[in-house]
């Protein structure tokens, strides 16, 4: 039995392999085994939350992951967040993190104890999960059911998992720069980029930031924040303030002003036009004339889904959104389903989607795990995402949030409780989508009578609840400092209908009730 609590969605059991499996000579079994009922294609968030959930509902399963990086699974969210924070000088080594409520945790899902190894996977007795690490998945017969590593060796399946990410988008201007431009240059993705990236930060006395979205402010913030006296953290980006593409312009601007509090030189609208090394410097020229003078680059303009497998296996890559398309039920083929950032999946209330976060991943891999072993659930859990900046402002999202859809926006003025710091003291949870995760909103939710509205100009967005509409639908919600109601706008966003007043709508929230 699985026990799935708030504080563990993932229902992560402490368990250790089969000791009778563990005594029998292993030197003669092959280090790839020949045949693994489960395979899973890639070794992150989705693949493990997908091997979780086939061994809760078949119990003996044999899950066998296949992934590229050298580590074990282990959650992406804490590499631009928590920690940065850390004060342990040792942190690069342990991998750990406090979260905002003191607790300590491991980036890791699980312990090297809680698998098996590939080799015994086939013969232990009560089942397990094996991870091949190192190894890449190149070709995939869909006909034969079986696949083709890097090395040539071939692993035969029942039912497959591809959940192969994405890889971070570089520009073409840094690609053509040159040698010394690219050795110092980072695209931050992997456990070895915050390694590097932190090691760096201690290093040089400038660091520039290219991209204004979710990981680019991020990492800005937590530099900024961290390395105030000793570093130089600039950040720059075409749109007209942080989060550009997300939220409502006033608020862009207001968290703009925000980032620039933690210390980082923040500039708007420059497009980069060449790059080059000159003097000991990367030399950065934008479009208007300005020139940023700096020792290293981080470019966070975006992932590309990893589509590789496509040709060989047959699957349709979405035109419009990239990533593997599937249906409502995450299947790309007969005995293939896809999660994660790769998917493109048909969302049956808001239309055809595909999202990178780490909630969707554990939403999305949860999922396809339950359909591989026969659930046929349709995909309509409205997965979020959070980011913080700092430990005095975080928002949650969920839906579709694009500041090209019209918005109404209604504003509280903040308390104490209403920062991340605060809601994960409650909550008891650091990574904040666990809190949620299983949670269900009742529909008796109490409205409180004082009336929200729309924030003026130069004011202070303490709290609030930001709907993004199409055709008059609310598709997408931002709780502004407001947590743990998460519950109450999927439920929003699950009915799916037109409102003739947000403000009564925004009531649900109680951002009034402090």
């Amino acid at each position: 039995i699985v026990v799935r609590s708030e504080s563990n969605p993932l229902g992560i059991q402490h368990e250790r392999p089969n000791a009778a499996a563990m005594e029998a000579p292993v030197d003669a079994l092959p280090e790839i085994p020949a045949h693994a009922p489960y395979l899973l294609i890639g070794g992150g968030t989705a693949s493990f939350a997908a091997a979780r959930s086939i061994r809760a509902r078949d119990p003996g399963a044999r899950v066998l992951i296949v992934s590229d990086e050298s580590d074990l699974p282990y959650m992406r969210p804490p590499l631009s967040k928590e920690l940065w924070f850390s004060d342990d000088p040792n942190v690069t080594d342990t991998l750990r993190f406090k979260q905002w409520n003191g607790k300590e945790r491991s980036i890791y899902f699980q312990p090297p104890s809680f698998y098996v190894s590939p080799q015994e996977l086939p013969r232990v007795e009560n089942g397990g999960v094996a991870v091949l690490t190192g190894k890449k998945v190149v070709h995939v017969d869909v006909r034969g059911n079986k696949v083709r590593l890097n090395d040539d060796s071939e692993i035969s399946y029942d039912k497959c998992l591809v959940a192969t990410g994405g890889t971070p988008r570089n520009l073409q201007v840094i690609e053509r720069a040159g040698e010394e431009v690219q050795k110092r240059t980072t695209l931050f993705r992997k456990i070895e980029d915050f390694r590097s990236l932190e090691k760096i930060s201690r290093e040089v006395k400038s660091v520039t930031i290219i991209g204004g979205g979710f990981l680019g402010s991020e990492l800005a913030c937590a530099m900024g924040r961290r390395c105030k006296s000793s570093l130089e953290v600039i950040q720059i980006f075409p749109e007209k303030g942080n989060m550009g593409k997300v939220l409502p312009e006033y608020l862009s601007n207001w968290t703009t002003e925000k980032v620039t509090k933690e210390g980082v030189n923040v500039m708007t609208e420059a497009v980069v036009k060449n790059v080059s090394y000159q003097d000991g410097k990367v030399v950065i020229k934008l479009k208007d004339g300005r020139v940023v003078k700096t020792d290293h680059i981080v470019a966070a303009v975006g992932l590309e889904p990893n589509v590789e497998l496509a040709k060989s296996a047959g699957l349709e890559v979405d035109s419009d959104f990239g990533g593997y398309r599937v249906n409502a039920e995450l299947q790309a083929r007969a005995n293939i389903w896809v999660a994660g950032d790769a998917a493109c999946f048909y969302d049956i209330r808001l239309g055809r989607r595909r999202v990178e976060h780490h909630d969707h991943a554990v939403v999305s891999g949860r999922l396809a795990g339950e359909n591989m072993t026969g659930a046929n659930k349709p995909y309509w859990h409205q997965s979020m995402f959070w980011s913080d900046l700092g430990p005095d402002v975080g928002y949650e999202a969920i839906g579709i949030v694009d500041s090209s859809l019209p918005t109404v926006g209604v504003f509280a003025k903040a308390t104490a409780k209403d920062t991340p710091k605060a809601a994960t003291e409650q909550s008891g949870t650091g990574i904040r989508s666990e809190s949620e995760t299983e949670a269900v909103a009742s529909s008796e939710v109490t409205p409180v009578a004082a009336a929200p509205r729309e924030p003026q100009q130069g004011e202070e967005y303490g709290k609030g609840v930001i709907f993004y509409l199409r055709d008059k639908v609310v598709v997408g919600i931002i709780l502004w400092n407001v947590f743990n109601r998460m519950p109450i706008a999927r439920k929003i966003i699950k009915d799916g209908e037109e409102h003739a007043d947000l403000n009564e709508v925004a009531k649900l929230f109680n951002i009034h009730e402090d």
